[in-house]
């Protein structure tokens, strides 16, 4: 077991307690940790955000509690609140392998010579490249599986994206997705980039594993990713090599006539394939080896047995509406041959839904974007799909794949004309921005923050907060995508709107990578279009916050400033005491305490500046109750131990008084941890228990969990 107070032990107490932070228990615990690196150092040490940050703060602790007894019980009481034990992983798996795989032999030999490859401090990663039409991903896939006996600890996958607004990983989001297949929650996962890259490289530094980064765009955008612990082996797919990647190449081209036909002899059968004996040289001319556009093909062979290299244009394409589509394109030709078969609507709805990059879109969206209803939009989707012009998604909804869009985006230019594209992009965006702002109301109902409800807003379409919560999150790849359209069409007020829409998911769920950058466009086109209003004081705040939850603190601190410069200049002295109470949680999250402290001493004042008939009046109560807890929080932080008392103390009566039961309860977590600071735990046990109670109540498990670390160091493990 480690000794609490050895250089290692302290180094991975910080490290559990920062990674914690996105959760209210682990602020706390963080907070703890701030007030208490303060008081062994005896001056203000500046909260570590990286690796070698915490490194040089663990040394502080490490150095002070070894020159002072009373300084290392301290410590070690706490250390022993942290829970630090390794995360139990689970069996990652890849998605599933394509039913048919046809040659490619000569790629699975070099894959198995890297695989292969003795361990010698390069990382053991190797580059799979190719046009999106020649099963890069499926190659990478179907070797994973066949190969799954070299790696006993499971196999990581991560889609890198696609193009659009809201459908590209950042390094920052790929690392989530693989911490949470290999088994941390989200309370877990650090907020930081540069702690996520430690926390992964730490945690898979002894496990055999297969990690496929799929649709890489660049060697910049994957080097956060690579490990070279000398177990894991890594795909990387690409549509083409990277110069700046030092990785084993795995060039895929183009399938031989002698494997194409394999392969469509495998999907079609013998017989129809003896029926189509004229046509299949022309068949795989067209196709170009592409195994996308020989699935493509084989449903017209069994439909229509012999299959003519390029099918007739279909009734709602003259020959003066033909695309160019470029021989050298299989996946565009595919999409082309398959476009002609479609039925009128199927045709337009398949144009319409490729005007922008959605993400991830569901029948309701495509009927409002078509003008046809849900059930008529299912049905035609699931045709576009079994036409493989369409990719079902893992929630059930649908995706273009890149080429397959652009095919799409440029039969609806020459179709539908300017204006038409126009109209079908706008219902879209129509479309999200009353899905967004209906959801944002149902979740907070009471929250000043979410914009007004719009005219033709459905009524009662959320039986429960969670529920609309729930959509927001699913609905935001496309929300994000949405936020990009609305900018690109000059739509200032529709972009402001659905960025305010997004406040409960931040709040409430968190997915800050994927908000940000909705949140910076919102941000820019509020002081373009209407610097000094609420407006943008709103996004300017929304923006503080999700900076904060990133630990882009230095950002997060100029953004809530910039929200407290418009709130001032448009008179909204609620919005001025959010965005400087805003500033101060920042502070204390970066533990300069008595920076905290005044900007929620400053906050008090302004609402003093509320009066009884002003606009948010109703709400001064519960303000300044939070904004004496926050008082109380910092002065803990500065060793004022007293005077916090007093604060938190006011705060918790009025949190009783109002029947607010989980802000009674973070109330009595704070007097517990000023009673624990000041050497009181027999005091500090029953405000735990009544913590634990209420919050039990309220299913707030991660906070039961911290307060029952608490409660040991109150009273010993609890039986």
């Amino acid at each position: 077991m480690l000794d609490p107070i050895s250089m290692a032990a302290i180094t991975a107490v910080l490290g559990a307690v920062g990674s914690g932070v996105a959760s209210e228990a682990g602020k706390w615990a963080w907070e703890t940790a701030g007030g208490l690196v303060r008081r062994i150092a005896g001056r203000e040490v500046a909260a570590p955000t990286r690796p070698e940050e915490r490194a040089a703060v663990a040394r502080i602790i490490h150095d002070s509690v070894h020159s002072d007894p009373a300084l290392a019980r301290t410590w070690s009481a706490f250390a022993r609140s942290v829970q630090t034990t390794g995360t139990t992983i689970g069996r990652p798996r890849l998605p599933a392998s394509v039913r048919f795989f046809t040659d490619r032999k000569g790629a699975m030999k070099l894959l198995d010579r890297e695989a292969a490859r003795k361990a010698d401090g390069r990382p053991r990663v190797a580059l799979l490249y190719g046009d999106d039409s020649m099963g890069t991903s499926a190659l990478a896939v179907h070797w994973g599986w066949r190969a799954e006996s070299l790696f006993p600890d499971g196999q990581l996958y991560v889609d890198l994206g696609r193009r659009g607004a809201g459908s590209a990983h950042t390094a920052g989001s790929a690392l989530r997705a693989l911490l949470r297949q290999l088994g941390l929650s989200d309370e877990q996962i650090p907020p930081s980039e540069a702690e996520r890259i430690d926390t992964f490289r730490r945690i898979v530094a002894d496990l055999r594993l297969l990690l496929v980064l799929d649709h890489a765009r660049s060697a910049a955008q994957i080097a956060p990713l690579l490990t070279s612990a000398p177990s894991v082996l890594t795909l990387v797919v690409a549509r083409r090599p990277f110069p700046g990647l030092d990785a084993f190449p795995v060039p895929v081209g183009p399938l031989s006539d002698r494997d194409a036909a394999r392969l469509l002899t495998k999907l079609v059968g013998k017989q129809v394939m003896r029926s189509a004996r004229a046509a299949l040289p022309a068949v795989l001319a067209r196709c170009g080896g592409s195994p996308y556009a020989l699935r493509a093909a084989a449903p017209r062979l069994l439909e229509a047995g012999p299959l003519a290299a390029a099918p007739p244009p279909p009734p709602h394409q003259d020959r003066t509406g033909d695309l160019t589509v470029s021989d050298s394109d299989p996946m565009r030709t595919a999409a082309e041959d398959a476009y002609r078969l479609l039925p009128p609507d199927a045709a337009r709805l398949y144009r319409l839904m490729g005007l922008r990059y959605w993400p991830a879109f569901d029948a309701e969206a495509a009927a409002h974007v078509a003008g046809v209803e849900a059930d008529t939009a299912e049905e035609l989707l699931g045709g576009l799909a079994d036409a493989l012009l369409l990719e079902h998604t893992d929630n059930g909804r649908y995706r273009y794949r890149p080429s397959v869009r652009a095919h799409a985006q440029e039969a609806a230019y020459r179709q539908e004309g300017i204006a038409g594209c126009s109209a079908a992009t706008n219902r879209a965006v129509r479309y999200y921005l009353r899905l967004s702002v209906t959801a944002a109301r149902a979740a907070l109902p009471e929250s000043w923050r979410v914009p007004e409800a719009l005219a033709d807003a459905p009524d009662d379409v959320y039986t429960a907060r969670g529920e609309a919560v729930a959509r927001l999150a699913v609905e935001l790849p496309n929300l994000v995508e949405a936020v990009a359209t609305a900018e690109e069409f000059g739509d200032a007020d529709t972009l402001l709107t659905l960025c305010r829409a997004l406040w409960p998911l931040q709040l409430k769920a968190g997915h800050h990578e994927t908000l940000l950058p909705a949140l910076r466009i919102g941000a820019a086109v509020a002081d373009a279009q209407a610097p000094g209003s609420r407006a943008a004081g709103a996004l300017h705040f929304q923006l503080a916050h999700t900076l904060g939850e990133l630990q882009l603190a230095d950002e997060a601190a100029a953004q809530a400033a910039a929200a407290a410069r418009d709130e001032r200049a448009a008179g909204h002295v609620r919005g001025l005491a959010s965005a400087v109470e805003m500033l101060g949680l920042l502070r204390l999250r970066q533990w300069r305490f008595a920076d905290a402290y005044d900007c929620f001493d400053e906050a008090y004042t302004v609402l003093d500046g509320i009066g009884p008939d002003d606009e948010g009046a109703g709400d001064l109560p519960r303000a300044r109750a939070l904004l004496e807890r926050h008082r109380g929080r910092a002065l803990r932080g500065l060793g004022r131990l007293d005077e916090a008392e007093g604060h938190v103390r006011r705060a918790l009566a009025a949190f009783r008084a109002s029947g607010e039961a989980y802000n009674s309860a973070r109330a009595l977590t704070d007097l517990a941890e000023i009673l624990l600071a000041r050497e009181e735990p027999a005091a500090a046990l029953p405000l735990v228990d009544e913590a634990i109670r209420i919050l039990s109540e309220e299913n707030a498990e991660q906070h039961v969990e911290y307060l029952r670390r608490v409660r040991e160091r109150c009273s010993g493990p609890q039986t």
